[in-house]
This record gives C-alpha cells, structure tokens and sequence, in this order.
C-alpha cells in the first residue's frame, strides 16, 4: 500500500534512461522493464526527489489541469505497480534522514 505521507526511492538495481521526455526503467536482478510516457516521466522524477509523495502529488496538481482524485488515483496505480515490479521503494519519509536537533 502506498501512502503519501512515505517517500519513493530508486533501488540501487534499478537503472533508469529519459529520452525525449519519455523513460526506461530496467531492474537489473530480474531484467524486467517498464516504459513510462511523457506524464508517466513527470511522476517519476517528482516522486522520487520529492520529501514524499504528497509533496510531488501536489507539484503535479499545479503543473496538470486534472482532477485532484483522478490524478491521485492514476499515481497511486502508477507507484503500486513500479513497487511491485522491484523498480520503486516506498520508504517512510523520516527513514534515511538526518533527525531534528
């Protein structure tokens, strides 16, 4: 389950390619590939350099005219699948993080 509050990473074996706004990603241990589309590509960099996935959920409501729960749901869709195929680790956002003093 992919909650927004978490953050997304890139597996170390997970080698990915942008070519004219479009992307590959390739997981290296299973040789399985998924290509995303122009929008697809979008999700995918904000998700994954964003502090967590509600954060790129918002930056992609301003950047596309698209219902608020249709472009969560297709995120969602999006994000379970590339965690199921081993190419997107959802992590809790504090993980890997410096603590607060």
């Amino acid at each position: 389950m992919v909650s927004f509050a978490d953050r997304a990473a890139t597996p170390t074996h997970v080698l990915v390619r942008i070519l004219d706004r479009e992307s590959v990603l390739l997981n290296l241990e299973t040789e399985q590939y998924f290509g995303l589309d122009e929008t697809g590509t979008r999700m995918w960099q904000l998700v994954t350099g964003a502090p967590n996935i509600d954060a790129a959920y918002q930056e992609l409501l301003a950047e596309f005219d698209v219902e608020p729960e249709l472009l969560r749901s297709n995120l969602t869709e999006l994000l379970t699948r590339l965690v199921d195929s081993g190419l997107l680790q959802v992590l809790p956002a504090d993980v890997g993080t410096a603590p607060a003093i």
